[in-house]
């Protein structure tokens, strides 16, 4: 199954098991039904906010809504895996692993380039993000208190509040750990 399709089956299965109608999910993600409607059928193609939102909405990690089934050994290559791209800055997400039962936490790597900075939304209470750049120079963090990071630098923050990540030089990449209550 294509990643398209995967996460239409997510976003339609997520929808269901909440128990909410298609005009309810895309009023509580602020999309319009028509948008909603499209990704659930496949012909969608969704930007990291959408799928954000989306998760927010459904109280879901976006990382259920991205991927797909995967193998008891898993080998990931640079370039491979699930990606969602921004539709505002040149930003990449791209999921590495997915919380398994009964724990709550995702793993990313991210790809950024310098331009128009990824603002992030809050993500659903509780969430803390962790973040390793491994690559380049980013300006990470709360919106009101960010931090500029180089190679090997960690900074850990509330996901629960607006938050920013600027790549401040070409070939920026970053691993991020998102924790979820």
């Amino acid at each position: 199954m294509d990643l398209i399709a995967s996460i239409a089956a997510s976003i339609r299965r997520e929808r269901e098991r909440a128990g909410l109608s298609q005009t309810e999910l895309a009023k509580r993600a602020g999309l319009a039904k028509s948008t909603l409607s499209q990704l659930e059928s496949g012909t969608g193609n969704p930007g990291v906010e959408t799928l954000w939102a989306l998760g927010t909405a459904l109280n879901v990690p976006f990382s259920r809504l991205v991927d797909p089934p995967r193998p008891a050994v898993r080998v990931l290559r640079a370039g491979e895996g699930p990606a969602a791209h921004s539709q505002r800055s040149d930003y990449t997400a791209t999921l590495l692993a997915s919380c398994p039962p009964n724990a709550r936490r995702d793993l990313y790597r991210v790809t950024a380039e310098p331009g128009e900075p990824r603002r992030s939304d809050p993500h659903p209470p509780g969430t803390t993000e962790h973040v390793v750049l491994s690559a380049g120079r980013a300006l990470v963090g709360p919106l009101d208190d960010a931090a500029e990071l180089t190679p090997g630098d960690y900074i850990t923050y509330p996901g629960d509040e607006p938050h920013i990540f600027e790549a401040l030089t070409p070939g920026t990449s970053a691993i991020f750990l998102m924790e979820h209550i």
